[in-house]
């Protein structure tokens, strides 16, 4: 399953959480609102009479439900905004199928960010050149006319041009990317490995950049625990416990399922 077939499982699934909550509110809305409607409107409770205890029940019972309701729209609308997320999600994880590729296509364009806003300091802080012809070299370098006009402009401290903590801080931003790609390289070069610890199917699926433990069954409550504890997460896409594949969340695995050996 590539990245867009994962966001479009994973904004369904959510759909569905939130269609099924919004038909629970509305079925609880409804329930609230029979209990009591055979009491008359703005009719006061007798106290001391027969009907007092019961109708103080239903009373009860009926504001419960709603309550209910209203904490299942609640849920709805969080599965609702995790669906539009998942959806809008283009973070680049290093598993995805086109990793390298995006990664690659993000390294050259903060490279030619970094060498504009350089070229661009250089024309706007040149004494030798008038505001006019700043403002067209700044669009012979791609700038909008808008945006070259107010490059030449001081900022709030009578600085001119790029500040050099853009230029710092796009620079760590290209080193991390760059890192990033190499990264994603390395796993996209790496094979797949599989192998059994007491019953557990263990593989190394590094081009997916996942760790995944297949058990036979549903594992105890304290291996659930002991893998929560160390970033396992259950995946029902790919019906595993799973975590980001490294070389510490390996010698865990091999901890939990086999603690004898340690």
């Amino acid at each position: 399953m590539n990245r867009k077939e994962k966001q479009e499982a994973r904004a369904d699934r959510c759909r569905e959480l939130a269609e099924k909550a919004r038909r629970e509110s509305t079925a609880a809305y409804n329930q609230s609102y029979k209990m009591v409607e055979h009491i008359p409107a703005g009719q006061p409770i007798l106290v001391g009479h027969y009907s007092e205890g019961a109708h103080r029940r239903l009373l009860d019972r009926s504001w419960n439900t709603l309550g209910k309701s209203v904490k299942l729209g609640e849920k709805a609308e969080y599965y609702e905004q995790k669906a539009e997320a998942a959806e809008n999600n283009n973070s680049i994880y290093l598993g995805d199928d086109d990793a390298v590729d995006r990664l690659q296509e993000k390294v050259e364009s903060l490279e030619k960010a970094q060498n504009m806003m350089k070229a661009a300091n250089k024309i706007i802080r040149s004494k030798k050149i008038k505001d006019i012809a700043k403002v067209e070299q700044l669009q012979e370098l791609g700038f909008s006319e808008e945006k070259a006009v107010k490059l030449i402009e001081p900022d709030c401290y009578g600085e001119y041009g790029f500040p050099s903590y853009t230029l710092t801080n796009n620079s760590a931003r290209i080193r991390d990317a760059k890192q990033r790609l190499e990264r994603a390289r390395q796993l996209k070069e790496t094979a797949t490995k599989e192998y059994t610890i007491n019953g557990v199917r263990v593989v190394e699926n590094a081009k997916e950049n996942q760790l995944q433990l297949f058990f036979t069954g549903i594992p105890s409550e304290e291996i659930r625990s002991q893998l929560k504890h160390n970033a396992f997460r259950w995946s029902r896409f790919n019906g595993c416990w799973q975590s980001y594949f490294n070389r510490w969340q390996i010698e865990r695995a091999k901890s939990i399922l086999n603690p004898v050996s340690e």
